[in-house]
């Protein structure tokens, strides 16, 4: 709610001045790195949540999904397309692993599990040409960035599985860009990009948030930046790539325009009110954060704001975990068993436990109250599970998704705020428990368009409710 509110408010700055901004720009923004069989990446979540952020404070309409399945994917795609019809700027973004076979680039969700070439076409991986077809084909303005150049994790398997000559390259194929349309790759195609420290934006991202919404930067003239910075940071180890058909001058940030009664230094001064404003409220959204990646898209959206140093010393206590908030937030380390760092845990140690419904509901909203945000239903889905390996991935546990009784243990002695209070809710109020489905805390809801997993090829999908052919 925070960047919802920060989103809005800027929005209403910006409208008040007199700037030239698109009336209707949508974005798809997704990081998949929980990766079920393959190696994850640690960094496309990370990477996801600021660049989304940095697109909300510009006045964009988000669509925004980590670490999704095939069907989660399918479903935020459905939903980007239907808003980004007749929209000004459409803009894709995505992080994680992607590749490329006999030409044609896919998105790999978490979940997918590709042993040969015809898994890939029968929708196992996400066909990029038709997804920005179905979803973006009616925007005026269609920019994408795909950083997701990395090594093709199912290589070996497709080209062993195939009985004829299978092009499997490294890195992704090259696109050609439509009218209208940016086209932007981590690195040149053929090529692998690095994906950066652990828990960091990779250096593609980090200067796409350093340098597209900057004020009055065109497009164009931004990803020429971009290029230049991911070019000095890796020591020329990656360029980022990108083809355009872009008809006229794309701003993402204008620029105010002066007003017309005025002159001298007057002009100068206008886009400095106006964007101090909307830097205000972002920082506003983000200031009692407990999250780094947030605190981090404010520094990248702002790398000499005015609450640089405020930004940079609450980061310091997160990570020092010295501030009163982060004790509140968190366990006591002297409580949980050594043995809980070395035990691992699979769905039969889970099943041990015996958790009902309550005590799973529970569970889910601990990991909320925590920082790890989850829908609170009682059921442990997909998205769950990921939730879960992050937050066992945080507390240094071995990594699997599922509990074991000591891990149950160590969550059930962490200190959440707030958790005994809205507990206690369902207990006297279960009728209403059952119809908010969250104790009354904010909880991320999906849109709902359940017939994700009806087809089973992901063109008929998007086909079907576009209608196009």
């Amino acid at each position: 709610m925070r960047f919802l509110f920060a989103a809005l408010a800027a929005i209403a700055v910006v409208a008040s001045s007199s700037v030239a901004r698109a009336d209707k720009r949508v974005a798809f923004v997704v990081g998949n790195g929980a990766y079920r069989n393959v190696a994850t990446l640690p960094n496309p979540p990370v990477d996801a949540t600021a660049m989304a952020a940095t697109l909300r404070n510009v006045g964009f309409d988000v669509v925004e999904g980590v670490n999704l399945t095939r069907n989660g994917m399918t479903e935020k795609l459905l939903d980007f397309g239907q808003r980004a019809q007749g929209a000004d700027i459409a803009l894709f973004y995505y992080a994680g692993h992607g590749i490329a076979i006999n030409g044609v680039n896919y998105l790999l969700p978490v979940d997918a599990d590709i042993k040969s070439e015809m898994d890939v076409k029968l929708g196992a991986a996400i066909n990029v040409d038709v997804t920005l077809d179905q979803t973006m084909a009616d925007a005026k303005v269609k920019l994408v960035f795909l950083d997701a150049c990395r090594d093709n994790p199912f290589a070996a398997r497709i080209r062993s599985a195939s009985t004829r000559s299978v092009n499997v390259q490294a890195g992704l194929a090259e696109m050609k860009s439509g009218e209208g349309t940016l086209i932007a790759f981590a690195t040149g195609p053929g090529q692998t990009a690095l994906d950066g420290d652990a828990g960091r934006n990779s250096p593609f991202t980090r200067a796409l948030i350093a340098h597209v919404t900057q004020p009055g930067v065109e497009i164009q003239q931004a990803m020429t930046e971009v290029r230049a910075q991911v070019s000095e940071e890796t020591k020329k180890a990656q360029l980022p790539w990108g083809h355009t058909n872009l008809i006229g001058s794309v701003y993402l940030n204008p620029a105010p325009l002066p007003a017309t009664n005025t002159v001298g230094a007057a002009p100068a001064i206008a886009p400095r009110s106006g964007n101090t404003d909307v830097e205000l409220e972002f920082w506003r959204s983000v200031r009692d954060s407990n999250k780094p990646e947030e605190l981090n898209a404010y520094l990248n959206s702002y790398p000499n704001g005015q609450f640089r140093s405020l930004a940079q010393a609450r980061l310091a206590a997160l990570e020092n975990g010295g501030t009163k908030d982060k004790q509140d937030m968190t366990r006591t380390l002297t409580a949980v068993d050594p043995a809980t760092f070395t035990e691992e845990a699979s769905q039969i140690t889970e099943d041990q436990i015996g958790l009902d419904r309550g005590q799973r509901r529970d569970v889910q909203r601990r990991l909320t109250g925590l920082g790890f945000d989850t829908k609170v239903t009682g059921k442990f889905d997909d998205e769950t599970r990921s939730v879960m390996r992050r937050w066992q991935a945080a507390r240094g546990y071995p990594v699997s998704g599922y509990l074991n009784q000591l891990q149950h243990k160590a969550l059930l002695s962490e200190i959440v705020a707030n958790l005994q209070s809205e507990a206690a809710e369902p207990e006297s109020h279960p009728s209403r428990h059952h119809a908010s489905g969250g104790g009354g805390r904010r909880y991320y809801r999906s849109s709902g368009g359940g017939g994700g997993g009806g087809f089973p090829l992901f063109g008929g999908m998007m086909g079907g409710l576009f209608g196009r052919h």
